[in-house]
């Protein structure tokens, strides 16, 4: 029994070794080897020219709070005709950089940016804010939505407590308000949506 195992062990050794040996360096992943890798895997993996960045596996309280948002925006948009998703699934910002938003969504089902593959842009995206590294939400995918004109982008900071919603105008993001206990965080982009923060943070 030792030996058999100690050649599966080996055996997974060689393929891993091989794989890796195989896949491209950091800085020389091409747009369809990284669609090829997430295309295979159930991993949060994201492409920036050249470069992949496995996202941290979330955690029970950062589902929790995205499933409740998902299941309001859901609600709110489905009898408007509008579409909502929640990741694994991509957005291409540009040629060469695709992200993976916690909750993206359009106002329209037929909107012809929503391709099956990946989606050519969204009109809101939401992204909860991770431990392991705050300032890829806070600051590098707030310019990275803009990059892709994507109207409106929500910043749900589990640490504050607070919900930061972004209106774009022209290129940049401007804030439409940032929203705390007490408040009802609403939508610029989608006329008539809000959600209690307390009922964000406060749900099981």
């Amino acid at each position: 029994m030792q030996t058999l195992t100690s050649t599966i062990d080996v055996s997974q050794q060689r393929v891993d070794a091989l794989v890796l040996d195989v896949l491209p360096r950091q800085g020389q992943w091409r747009e369809n080897d990284y669609l090829w890798l997430t295309d295979h895997t159930t991993r949060l993996i994201e492409f920036t020219d050249g470069y992949i960045e496995a996202l941290p596996m979330p955690t029970d309280a950062h589902q929790t709070i995205l499933l409740f948002l998902y299941e309001c925006l859901a609600a709110f948009l489905r009898p408007l005709g509008g579409k909502v998703l929640v990741a694994p699934i991509r957005v291409k910002i540009r040629d060469g950089k695709f992200r993976e938003p916690d909750i993206m969504l359009m106002r329209s089902a037929a909107d012809e940016r929503r391709q099956n593959r990946f989606w050519l842009g969204a009109d809101v995206v939401v992204e909860i804010v991770s431990l392991d590294k705050p300032e890829r939400d806070l600051v590098e995918k707030r310019r990275d939505y803009a990059e892709a004109q994507i109207p409106e982008y929500w910043i749900v900071n589990p640490q504050s407590e607070t919900i930061t919603v972004l209106r774009l105008e022209e290129a940049a993001y401007v804030e439409h308000g940032v929203f705390r206990r007490g408040d009802a965080a609403t939508s610029r982009w989608l006329d008539g949506f809000g959600v209690s923060v307390d009922a964000v943070f406060d749900a099981n």
